[in-house]
């Protein structure tokens, strides 16, 4: 089981990014598969999950109605859209699975991830 994550980069704010999650070695529609952040000094966040099969998402009350969420099944890849990026929203961004679907409505349970990628929001 292989995430890598990817896409990150400085931003001002009101600005979008949109982050990818690519798997090797297992199909990710198998999985919820959830993003999550660290910043410095701050304990870690999840920000949003995609529930296995139906597709069903969850956003963190942080990032609702900016972040979005979604699955290519075809390219095996998870993005994180995100728009109206606030400097609030800087840190490490990893893709990671969840333990289970029951655990994704309430973003936690990550179970394994990759390399995380840096999102700066600076003017």
């Amino acid at each position: 089981v292989q995430l890598q994550a990817s896409g990150g980069g400085l931003v001002q704010p009101g600005g979008s990014l949109r982050l990818s999650c690519a798997a090797s070695g297992f199909t990710l529609d198998d999985y919820a598969i959830a993003w999550f952040r660290q910043a410095p000094g701050k304990e870690r966040e999840g920000v949003s999950c995609i529930s296995s099969g139906n597709g069903n998402t969850y956003y963190a009350d942080s990032v609702k109605g900016r972040f979005t969420i979604s699955r290519d099944n075809a390219k095996n890849t998870v993005y994180l859209q995100m728009n109206s990026l606030k400097p609030e929203d800087t840190a490490v961004y990893y893709c990671a699975t969840v333990a289970s679907d029951f655990m994704c409505p309430v973003i936690r349970g990550f179970a394994s991830w990759g390399q995380g990628t840096l999102v700066t929001v600076s003017s």
